[in-house]
C-alpha cells in the first residue's frame, strides 16, 4: 500500500507547489475513518481511496481532486458528514465529495423508464464541477480492476454499467486510454469466452510478430530522427473490446481481421504530425482508404490525431496513430 510521503512525491514530480499539509491530512483523515473496515478482497478498505488517488496522479490533476480521491468515500461508508469535511478541507473539497455520494447513490442500471432520469440526476452531479466524474471514473477503474472479488451478480451488473455508461463518459472526456481498459474489464466479465479467444489470438500474435515489432519501431525512430522529428514511439496491439465490435460490425473471423498491431507516435507539434506521416508514407506501402485525419476535423471530443494503416515487413497490416503533445489535447487512442 503506498505510503504518506509516497502519494506526495507523485504529486510534487508534476506540481512542485502542491500543497503537502493538504494531502497529508487527507491522507490522515481517510485512513483513521475507513479504520479497519475490509474490501471483499481482504485489503484495508483504505488502500481503495489510496488507489483511487494513485489514478488521479496519473492523470496530473490538481491537489484538491488528489484530496478528494482520497476522501470520496467517508460521508457513504463511514460517520463523516459534509459539515465536518467543510470544515477540515473547505467547501469546495466538501461539494465534490458530495457529488461523488450522490452518484454513488443512484440505480444507473434500471428499469429503462427510469434510466433517462438516472443519467439526467448523474449529470447534475457533476454539472457544477467536472473534477466529480474525474474522480468517480478513478473509482470505477479501480473497482473495475478489482471485479473478480465481487459475487458474480453484482460483478455482471458492476460491467454492465461500466460498458453502458462509465466508458464512454471516459471517451467524451478524451480519456481514451481509460475508456479502453474500462471497456476491456467490462468486455472480460460480460463475455468471458470471446474475451479469452481474442486474448490467445493477441498473445500468439505478440509472440509471432515481435520481431517485426521490433524491426518497424527500430526503423521508425531513425526514419523520424533523420528528419529531424523528435518523436515517443510505442507498440501496441488492438484491445480485445476494439477487436470484438469490429469482428461483430464487419461480420468476419477473428484470423480475417489484419491490422491488429499498431504504433503510437507523438511528437511535439501539428506540423512534426504531417511531416511524421509523410516519412512513414514513403517508407512503406500504404493501405488505401485508411487515412483518418482528426486534427484538421478533430471528434467531437477534441481528440486530435492522424491514423493511417501500412503494410509491414511480413505483409502484416500496421496501424499508425500519430499525434501532437500540445498540452488540454487527448494523447491517447
Amino acid at each position: 500500500m503506498m505510503r504518506q510521503f509516497e502519494l506526495v512525491e507523485r504529486v510534487q514530480a508534476y506540481n512542485p507547489a502542491t500543497n503537502e499539509q493538504l494531502l497529508n491530512k487527507a491522507y490522515v483523515y481517510a485512513m483513521q475513518k475507513h479504520g479497519s473496515q475490509m474490501r471483499a478482497s481482504g485489503d484495508p478498505y483504505f488502500a481503495h481511496p489510496l488507489e483511487v488517488a494513485a489514478i488521479l496522479t496519473e492523470l496530473r490533476l490538481d491537489d484538491a481532486t488528489i484530496a478528494v480521491g482520497l476522501l470520496h468515500d467517508t460521508i457513504e461508508d463511514t460517520d463523516a458528514t459534509r459539515a465536518e469535511i467543510d470544515q477540515l478541507f473547505g467547501a469546495e473539497i466538501g461539494a465534490i465529495v458530495d457529488g461523488l455520494t450522490k452518484i454513488e447513490r443512484l440505480n444507473l442500471v434500471s428499469r429503462e423508464e427510469a434510466q433517462a432520469e438516472n443519467l439526467r440526476k448523474l449529470l447534475l452531479a457533476i454539472s457544477a464541477d467536472v473534477r466529480v466524474l474525474l474522480v468517480k471514473l478513478a473509482d470505477r477503474l479501480h473497482n473495475m480492476r478489482t471485479l473478480e472479488f465481487m459475487p458474480p451478480e453484482k460483478r455482471l451488473r458492476i460491467a454492465e454499467e461500466t460498458m453502458d455508461i462509465y466508458a464512454p463518459l471516459a471517451g467524451r472526456m478524451g480519456m481514451q486510454d481509460m475508456r479502453a481498459e474500462l471497456e476491456n474489464l467490462s468486455f472480460k466479465w460480460l463475455q468471458p469466452e470471446h474475451y479469452r479467444a481474442i486474448m490467445e489470438r493477441l498473445n500468439e500474435m505478440q509472440s509471432d510478430h515481435a520481431e517485426t515489432i521490433k524491426a518497424i519501431s527500430v526503423e521508425l525512430r531513425e526514419k523520424l530522427k533523420s528528419e529531424g522529428i523528435d518523436a515517443k514511439v510505442s507498440a501496441r496491439v488492438k484491445s480485445p473490446w476494439s477487436i470484438f465490435t469490429k469482428i461483430d460490425r464487419k461480420q468476419i473471423a477473428l484470423e480475417q481481421l489484419s491490422d491488429m498491431i499498431g504504433f503510437r507516435l507523438v511528437v511535439k507539434t501539428i506540423e512534426e504530425c504531417y511531416r511524421a506521416v509523410g516519412v512513414v508514407h514513403t517508407t512503406w506501402k500504404v493501405v488505401p482508404y485508411r487515412f483518418k485525419d482528426y486534427i484538421s476535423v478533430p471528434k467531437h471530443n477534441d481528440y486530435r490525431s492522424i491514423h493511417t494503416t501500412i503494410v509491414g515487413p511480413s505483409r502484416q497490416r500496421v496501424r499508425r496513430d500519430y499525434r501532437d503533445d500540445q498540452p488540454g489535447r487527448a494523447k491517447s487512442a
